[in-house]
């Protein structure tokens, strides 16, 4: 009987603690990084597997996705974790709430999340959490539950969601989030969502590091006033447009707001989300300064780091919050070298042609928001991070480790390391490529990112050491990724 279940030599592995790939071999066994050292004997594995001098990643822990939102969710899990899975994303962290879209329905928590995980199962490709969004009263008094009975450790507040669209304009927020009549979704909500988490986070002190609140910061009222100014002057268009609508101040306004409450609430494990522009980062620091007790983590997406308003192909990038013009994508690189940034995501939110725009098809705010990218997370950051001298070391930790820690699941993902689950992603670090939408498995026909010269590629996934993409292709296997309850155990 072999020690092993597959070695995987001639190989570079980025390992923790090291900022550069180390020459050695893999072995797994019964999921798991069971060794890892140069010169393992091939025979003692069932399974050989020559990386042909490849760098091994850990296996992308992509915690910003958002399976459902615009397809129906059991098809969403299926093809977008595919995607997920060409780009080397091995986790997806989906956010999911009740109201318009995803399910299309309010009610309990209770009710509502055992039908996702229903939906869910047997279709997802990679292993898979959620984020959940307390919209109501009710589901602030359910966080105890969701916590200790359902393994939800994060949580999401959407700031401006009580007074303005999803897409751009204004809408009607009673029937769009599906809220109790007589209820708002406003700051004081924001407030007492906060006082909830707080609340179980008190209840479970071995955990509470690991329960914390995301939030997308942008001001209502503030893009409502630009917004109209925008239009009624009408000298921009396309994503500059849509840009100017929801100005960078209005991310800063929000971050500030956010902050505050959470100093004043005391619940200082606090994520802020897609920041896209300088003005938004420098609030978050000035925050942190102003708030040294609160833990605050600082996510961007590679959306917004590889395109800019006016390069981006198409109003297919429409995004909340918006790309941004190229100083603020120079700024945001500049932060994250900086070590400023936290972690980078995808925000992956499949909308296909026939739904994303609207007619006229190039009105930017008739368009719906959102575009798919883990296909492109990890080759874009070793692609454009290696333009700018980011270490390998670093490209891991913001794409696997420190998400993974951050949100419950560090005993399982987010390293090549001894113990942990056997999930990685084979790279060529010096294969060009040309983005082009109709290679990618997602049932999105469109990339803002078309035509973009990337100069890694992945070529090969390893799901809890079953191979699940080899030689850029994917398996037409059965799906095997599981939903992982947090904190996840050893």
């Amino acid at each position: 009987m072999s020690d092993f279940d597959v070695l995987i030599t001639n190989v570079r592995a980025v390992l923790p603690g090291h900022d550069e790939p180390q020459t050695v071999d893999i072995a797994v066994k019964d999921g798991r990084f069971a060794r890892i050292e140069a010169g393992i004997p091939a025979e003692s594995a069932d399974r050989v597997v020559d990386a042909g001098g490849k760098t091994a990643f850990p296996g992308v822990v992509d915690a910003h996705q958002h399976w459902g939102i615009y397809n129906p969710l059991p098809i969403d899990a299926r093809t977008e974790s595919r995607a997920s899975a060409q780009g080397g994303v091995t986790t997806s962290l989906s956010y999911m709430r009740t109201g318009q879209y995803y399910l299309n329905k309010g009610g309990p928590y209770a009710d509502f999340f055992p039908e996702v995980l229903e939906q869910t199962a047997g279709n997802a490709m990679i292993d898979y959490c959620y984020h959940l969004a307390p919209m109501s009263k009710e589901h602030i008094e359910e966080i105890p539950s969701l916590v200790a009975d359902h393994g939800v450790t994060s949580f999401k507040v959407f700031m401006f969601y009580g007074s303005h669209g999803l897409h751009g304009r204004s809408t009607d927020q009673s029937s769009f989030l599906m809220t109790p009549e007589g209820e708002r979704y406003d700051y004081a909500h924001f407030e007492f969502v906060m006082r909830g988490i707080q609340k179980a986070r008190e209840e479970n002190p071995e955990i509470a590091d690991q329960i914390s609140l995301s939030l997308h910061c942008e001001t209502a009222e503030i893009m409502a006033a630009y917004t109209k100014i925008v239009e009624e002057d009408g000298s921009l268009s396309g994503l500059p447009a849509y840009s100017a609508s929801r100005p960078p101040h209005s991310e800063g306004l929000a971050v500030t707001i956010a902050s505050y409450l959470a100093h004043e609430t005391q619940l200082p494990t606090i994520n802020l989300l897609h920041l896209t522009s300088r003005k938004a980062v420098e609030a978050a620091l000035t925050m942190a300064a102003a708030f040294p007790h609160i833990d605050f983590r600082r996510e961007v997406t590679v959306g917004h780091l590889l395109a800019d308003c006016d390069t981006a192909h198409g109003i297919g990038g429409k995004v909340n919050p918006p790309l941004r013009p190229r100083e603020d994508v120079e700024a945001l690189w500049g932060y994250l070298l900086d070590g400023k940034i936290d972690w980078v995501v995808s925000d992956h939110a499949c909308c296909k042609e026939e739904l994303k725009f609207g007619d006229p098809k190039d009105d930017v705010f008739l368009a719906k928001s959102g575009f798919g990218g883990a296909e492109y997370l990890l080759a874009g950051m070793i692609s454009e991070g290696g333009k700018r001298g980011l270490p390998f070391g670093r490209i891991a930790e913001l794409t696997a480790t420190n998400p993974a820690r951050r949100y419950g699941l560090g005993a399982r993902k987010g390293a090549i390391s001894v113990g942990l689950d056997a999930d990685l992603a084979l790279v060529d670090v010096d294969r060009p490529w040309t983005v082009r939408a109709e290679d990618s498995l997602s049932t999105q026909e469109y990339t803002p990112f078309e035509g973009a010269k990337l100069t890694a590629q992945v070529t090969d996934t390893f799901l809890r050491g079953r191979q699940i993409m080899t030689d850029g292709v994917v398996t037409d296997d059965e799906p095997a990724g599981i939903f992982l309850s947090r904190p996840a155990s050893s």
